[in-house]
């Protein structure tokens, strides 16, 4: 992994050196906790900052054979914990997961070893001396490191965005944005969790809420309020695209039966998540902000490791759904209507690939360049493989040159090699075609400038930040 690691040509080295390695980072999709940022975390060692929340490493450890207690436990130590991880990685070769971890040493420890038993204590020791007494691994320190410029974190309605505030009032150099995710008040398939939601929405509010009226209410006073702390974008996590038929009489209804305690039918479920989708679309159309649509993860497939240890613990995966016409048809309605705001569409499962690719061309107007997007690889597919799929299905079915590009949907302040990954891919991608002589060396300039608007100006432009 030398400084031309995944650049297979002259060409796919400058293009990286020389443009993609000098931009900076935005970060607009992420699930950094704003409380560490805004209180610029200090790590009690590399298992805290490393392995502390990271699914990813615990499914490679679990399939290795690792028992949980290494993995998500309270009665083992740090130094266990990361012992188990460095017996996991050597057989972790031809995952992301090898590249991510010896990528994530270098950058941000300078540890340029690679991590198996034999070499675990002495990269465990020496990561930890240098998180000790090296301010530049600091939750701010990272992201001064890494050379971020805006992150956007998750967020739901109801958060006070405090942190948000406190870090922009500190003059901290990263912009930290919040983020709109609004899932919960679409969450209906329980009604007393239902409830409760919305009792604390009414609480943050301020507004009292008893029917499907006084809910919107309240929403949009939170949505204003996310807009006056500079969010300039949603995100929607849905197992697939809701587009049911409704009419205000039955949304009415159902909010009522649903507020009441009673279980609803699924048609009635799917009626209730449509007309929300739409809703939150005409906000977010009001304040042009992007909205996100993530669709397709079956999440929390076993019930058991989900009782013990909660959601988002790396027992997910990839879903089948049939989601195209309802997707055309909830895009359709809101064009309709002249309130399709930006939008970005990101699938899990890479069936989907061309489905998306081929969409966007429907809803492009003219307006902004890219204005429907198709999302990077996420989660399951943001790996090389994952990566170029996308990459390619855009560029043979769109526009690869206004691409929003990368980020890094992650909790960890060490993802942001992510980023750099991405980058060599990229311009390996680009490099081979002009190669093969199938892109002009004499378009070098417009090429260079497409690496550079990629990795960095596409987003900036596109998000307005």
């Amino acid at each position: 992994m030398d400084e031309n690691f995944l650049l297979q040509s002259e060409t796919a080295e400058k293009l990286y050196h020389e443009h993609a390695a000098k931009m900076p980072i935005i970060d607009y999709h992420c699930h950094l906790i704003p409380q560490q940022v805004a209180e610029d975390k200090h790590f009690s060692s590399i298992t805290e900052v490393w392995l502390g929340g990271d699914h990813y490493k615990w499914r490679a450890m679990r399939s290795n054979g690792v028992p949980e207690r290494f993995c998500t436990g309270k009665d083992t130590t740090d130094w266990e914990k990361f012992e188990k991880w460095a017996e996991t990685v050597p057989y972790t070769f031809r995952n992301p997961l090898y590249h991510w971890t010896h990528l994530e040493l270098k950058t941000a420890f300078g540890i340029d070893k690679i991590l198996n038993p034999k070499t675990a204590r002495e990269i465990y020791d020496e990561a930890n001396e240098k998180i000790k007494n090296d301010p530049s691994l600091s939750a701010r320190g990272l992201m001064l490191k890494y050379n971020v410029e805006t992150v956007c974190t998750t967020d739901d309605p109801v958060d006070s965005l405090e942190y948000h505030i406190k870090t922009r009032e500190s003059g901290f150099k990263v912009k930290m944005l919040p983020t709109w995710r609004p899932d919960k008040a679409m969450a209906v398939e329980v009604p007393a969790n239902f409830r409760a939601y919305v009792e604390k929405l009414a609480e943050v509010s301020g507004v009292t809420i008893s029917k499907f009226q006084d809910m919107l209410d309240a929403l949009q006073k939170r949505h204003d309020f996310f807009a006056e702390q500079g969010c300039k974008l949603s995100d929607h996590g849905i197992e697939e695209f809701y587009a049911e038929d409704y009419t205000d009489a039955e949304i009415n209804a159902i909010f009522d039966k649903v507020y009441a305690g009673n279980e609803l039918s699924r048609e009635e479920i799917l009626k209730f998540k449509s007309c929300m989708m739409i809703k939150f679309a005409e906000m977010d159309y009001e304040t042009s902000w992007a909205q996100q649509f993530h669709y397709g993860a079956i999440r929390d497939n076993n019930t058991k490791m989900f009782n013990l240890l909660g959601p988002d613990t790396g027992f997910d995966s990839i879903g089948q759904f049939t989601t195209a016409k309802a997707m055309s048809k909830f895009l359709n309605k809101l064009t309709m209507e002249g309130k399709l705001t930006k939008t970005i569409l990101y699938c899990l499962n890479p069936s989907d690939n061309e489905v998306i690719a081929t969409m966007l061309g429907n809803f492009q107007d003219g307006t902004i360049p890219g204005k429907i997007q198709f999302g990077s690889g996420w989660w399951f597919l943001d790996q090389k493989d994952g990566m170029q799929k996308q990459m390619n299905s855009l560029s043979l079915l769109g526009l690869l040159s206004r691409f929003v590009g990368m980020l890094t949907d992650s909790r960890s302040f060490l993802s942001y090699p992510r980023h750099e990954y991405f980058r060599r891919i990229m311009c390996n991608l680009i490099a081979t075609d002009v190669e093969n002589g199938e892109i002009p060396y004499e378009e070098w300039d417009r090429l260079c400038q497409m690496v550079e608007d990629i990795s960095y100006y596409n987003a900036k432009n596109y998000f307005q930040f």
